[in-house]
């Protein structure tokens, strides 16, 4: 079993997280803003990752903090992973509705982020849609993963749901076992 847990405390968030990556999709996350767990809950979910999340964050501030630590923590269990004998690679194009999510995983060693996004609207709830990229710039640079994603849509909601939706099956297909490839890099190490 893939399992890790990761602690971050500093003067802006408290955070900690159990993930499970050869898990089944359970979720519990609190990050004390709605929209958030929801789009992580969704990731989980189609991930098949077991999360248990929970954020004290200074929200009296903003959600930036909590957002951008969130990816901090989660990249950081994801790049605990072993790399020998795993797929590296994984993608994803999930519709939601009008809006399409395009997502592209390397788990090569190598953080990039390559991210199209362009809210209409500044918040959805009390959760900053300036803070996607953001989040996957944390998450990226701390699991040193490359990355690359695009949305299209009309509708916020859908189209940060199918992003978070597409990036929990790209993990997935990333991560899965593959016994017969060893480190996948003509290299020789990740």
């Amino acid at each position: 079993m893939r399992a890790f847990k990761v602690k971050r405390d500093t003067n802006e968030t408290k955070i900690h997280l159990e993930l499970n990556i050869d898990g089944t999709g359970k979720y519990s996350i609190n990050t004390g803003i709605p929209f958030f767990n929801h789009v992580l809950s969704s990731f989980a979910k189609h991930g098949a990752f077991d999360v248990i999340l929970d954020v004290l964050g200074d929200l009296e501030i903003d959600d930036h903090h909590t957002v951008e630590d969130t990816g901090i923590v989660l990249g950081k269990a994801f790049e605990s992973i072993e790399k020998n004998n795993i797929k590296r690679f994984g993608f994803a194009i999930i519709p939601m509705d009008e809006a399409k999510a395009t997502v592209t995983i390397d788990i090569g060693g190598r953080p990039y982020l390559v991210g199209k996004y362009n809210p209409n609207t500044e918040k959805i709830g009390n959760f900053s849609t300036e803070n996607v990229v953001h989040f996957f710039e944390s998450f990226s640079n701390n699991a040193k993963v490359n990355m690359h994603f695009e949305v299209t849509g009309e509708n916020e909601h859908h189209k940060v749901e199918a992003l978070f939706k597409a990036f929990g099956i790209a993990m997935d297909m990333a991560t899965q076992p593959d016994e017969r490839k060893g480190i996948v890099s003509t290299k020789g190490i990740i």
